[in-house]
């Protein structure tokens, strides 16, 4: 039998890096990277105000508990750990609910 795999395997990339952009930075991101892992990746981890003023970022990983809300291209309340990351996106952090 063959060894071919259809993912990369671990270590490998399936493509060139490509950045998004958050406020004033360039963050790099890779192809089959969510938001979220490409912002942790760069070191960055306040990504919204709640609405007591208070920071937040990611929490669960997966979805459930919307801490990781953001405003991406221009839509706000999309969560970064679900959002896969695209060439040229812009991201910006989310005050409250916005």
């Amino acid at each position: 039998m063959s060894d071919h795999h259809s993912e990369p395997r671990r270590g490998e990339r399936a493509g060139p890096a490509f950045t998004i952009c958050f406020g004033e930075r360039e963050v790099p991101a890779w192809p089959g990277e969510s938001v979220a892992g490409a912002l942790l990746a760069a070191g960055i981890r306040h990504w919204r105000n709640a609405e007591d003023g208070s920071p937040r970022g990611l929490f669960c990983g997966i979805g459930t508990c919307w801490e990781c809300r953001l405003v991406i291209d221009g839509k706000p309340g999309q969560r970064a750990c679900r959002t896969p990351a695209r060439p040229g996106q812009v991201v910006r952090r989310q005050e409250g609910l916005e």
